[in-house]
């Protein structure tokens, strides 16, 4: 006779503690089976088998196992298709519900559906919670029932929103003896599944001081110092509590609380507006003719363009997997304006690339740079790489760390004249969305 139990499946929620999925499956009365799948519908996508997201994730997981097993519980990690590995858990176990968090990402949300209908056929309730974001879906909309679409008017809702009780942590510990009680289960070798293995110190840490949120607005634009919090990655897959965060945020930064709520705001602009993820969110922004040079793209993927700022943000990438925040603007928008290349080469570089990629933001910084999206920079601002470094890294730091060869005969000419880039986009923006009206 086989044991009933509950099971929460981890996706992007990576943690024990105030996780709101995992807290509501440990009050359901059943002994909760904790389990991970490494998808290979994404996985499979993945070129470099030495992506840096599904090694962090590993860690992550052997963290986790390390809990687990200290409280006489296991994780169980597998390996394949989602709804493979359901059946065969179905088959396994004597499953009275799954829980788990919510995702807002296209796929997420149908794969979800699938698995949901499926454990619904077989009498098993499936359960999903708000955890990753503070508002969700319909939780901040205009008076007229709509979703917002610039920016400034969805945070002063989401600040007149924000509630004690939004910010209120899970006190999963308290239920820590219903977990199921097992001997541990092994979890699959990184090798096994394809993929090599990174060096932990690699990792941003996933706790910053009260003095660097404290400091952020005066600091978060200067790419040659550690004036960002980099916690992105842990906010992707959960390895820290995005309520924890905002709490400390809103205590000591308004500055650090706003970049909060640009994520909130893009995670509900991918649920309302989905095509996003393949167009722009303003439909006359696709009639641009970009000019898509394979030669200048692979250039800037290589950090050559001749533009040192712009160099030193493609290096820092490449070497680490992470790109200061500010650099990411001023690389996207090189790309976009300067080089008229479409925004979609370069996010999806990124894609590959950014060690905490998440799809919402992303997208959104993308079409922000390239003036495509929502609440985006007007087409006609084009920034100026070498008035971004006079104000943003004057001493250059930041350049000579990543471009070592900067002033020397070997560093590459400019691809383009600033002025004469500047010229042409405009000239071919204004065509695009001059057609067909």
């Amino acid at each position: 006779m086989k044991n009933p139990v509950s099971i929460f499946w981890f996706r992007r929620d990576l943690r024990l503690g105030d996780n709101a999925g995992l807290f509501h499956a440990l009050k359901n009365g059943f002994p909760v089976l904790p389990v991970f799948i490494f998808d290979t519908n994404i996985l499979d996508k993945l070129e470099d088998k030495a992506d840096r997201r599904v090694a962090f994730i590993h860690l992550a997981l052997e963290d986790l196992q390390k809990q687990l097993q200290d409280i006489g519980s296991t994780l169980l990690v597998k390996y394949g298709d989602p709804e493979q590995i359901w059946h065969e858990l179905i088959q396994e176990f004597e499953i009275k519900a799954v829980f788990s968090n919510r995702d807002y990402e296209p796929y997420g949300m149908q794969r979800d559906k699938l698995i949901a209908e499926m454990l619904q056929q077989q009498g098993i309730e499936f359960h999903s919670f708000k955890d990753i974001v503070i508002f969700e879906r319909d939780e901040v909309l205009k008076d007229n029932g709509k979703p917002y679409t610039v920016y400034t008017p969805y945070s002063r809702r989401w600040k007149a929103n924000l509630k004690p009780e939004n910010l209120q942590s899970f006190d999963n510990g308290k239920f820590f003896s219903n977990f199921f009680k097992t001997s541990p289960l092994q979890l699959p070798l990184l090798e096994s599944m394809g993929f090599a293995n990174f060096s932990a110190e690699e990792i941003p840490s996933s706790t910053v001081s009260d003095a660097l949120i404290e400091n952020y607005g005066e600091t978060r634009d200067i790419p040659g110092i550690q004036g960002t919090s980099r916690l992105g990655v842990h906010l992707r897959f959960g390895t820290i509590s995005i309520r924890e965060l905002t709490s400390t945020a809103s205590a000591l930064s308004e500055k650090f609380l706003n970049e909060l709520i640009w994520r909130d705001f893009y995670q509900m602009i991918l649920f309302h507006f989905p095509h996003v993820t393949e167009r722009a969110f303003k439909p006359e922004y696709d009639r641009i003719e970009w000019n898509n040079d394979e030669e200048h793209f692979i250039c800037w993927q290589q950090g050559k363009t001749g533009y040192p700022i712009v160099d030193a943000g493609m290096r820092e990438l490449n070497a680490t997997g992470y790109m200061h925040n500010r650099v990411r603007m001023i690389t996207a928008s090189f790309l976009t304006k300067h080089l008229l290349i479409d925004w979609r080469w370069g996010e999806a570089y990124f894609v590959k690339k950014l060690l905490d990629f998440e799809l919402a933001s992303n997208n959104g910084g993308w079409q922000w740079a390239a003036s495509t999206g929502c609440d985006a920079a007007p087409y006609f601002r084009i920034f100026n790489p070498s008035l971004q470094t006079q104000k943003f890294d004057p001493k250059l730091t930041y350049i000579k760390h990543w471009v070592p060869e900067w002033n020397t005969p070997e560093y590459p000419i400019p691809l383009v004249n600033h002025e004469k880039a500047r010229e042409r986009a405009l000239k071919v923006y204004k065509a695009g969305l001059s057609k067909n009206r």
